[in-house]
């Protein structure tokens, strides 16, 4: 396998040490797969997860956030799965699965809903209010800073 060298992204970039880590992540993680699903954008803030899991009732899934990972799994359990039947033909997955998505900062489920075999995992980025851009202001030799407000030097 081939890994790549971050390093010089990180001489102008402060903080992003868990970059290489996603890259290198996404870098591994294969296309496609079980079940399929759809990343949703609604807006600046609001993303959804759609995922197709025709078959899996709401107490056969479930749905974890640990360290900004999503993960989303579903398992049958052995009395919904009829041994006795015979098929001709099998073409409806009846396995269990796991998918994990790497969240952003600040993002954090909202909602998770199962409707017509397909389950909606609602997203939501909220950032802290100290961690808004803020603008600062410049003082000149002139002035003079009092209890958080600005007054001019007596000349």
């Amino acid at each position: 396998m081939t890994t790549i060298d971050f390093s010089p992204l990180f001489r102008s970039m402060i903080g992003f040490d868990r970059l290489s880590n996603a890259l290198e992540t996404a870098y591994r993680t294969e296309p496609g797969g079980y079940p399929p699903y759809n990343v949703e954008v609604h807006g600046e803030n609001d993303y959804r997860v759609t995922m197709a899991v025709a078959g899996f009732a709401p107490g056969d899934l479930e749905i974890e956030v640990t360290d900004n990972v999503l993960r989303v799994s579903g398992a049958r359990t052995e009395q919904d799965q009829e041994k006795e039947t015979k098929y001709l033909y099998r073409g409806i997955a009846n396995r269990g699965f796991e998918r994990k998505f790497q969240l952003a900062d600040y993002v954090r489920v909202v909602d998770a809903r199962l409707e017509n075999g397909l389950l909606h995992v609602e997203l939501r980025r909220e950032i802290p209010e100290a961690m808004k851009p803020r603008k600062i202001e410049i003082r000149g030799d002139d002035a003079k800073l009092i209890e958080g407000q600005q007054q001019k030097a007596a000349a």
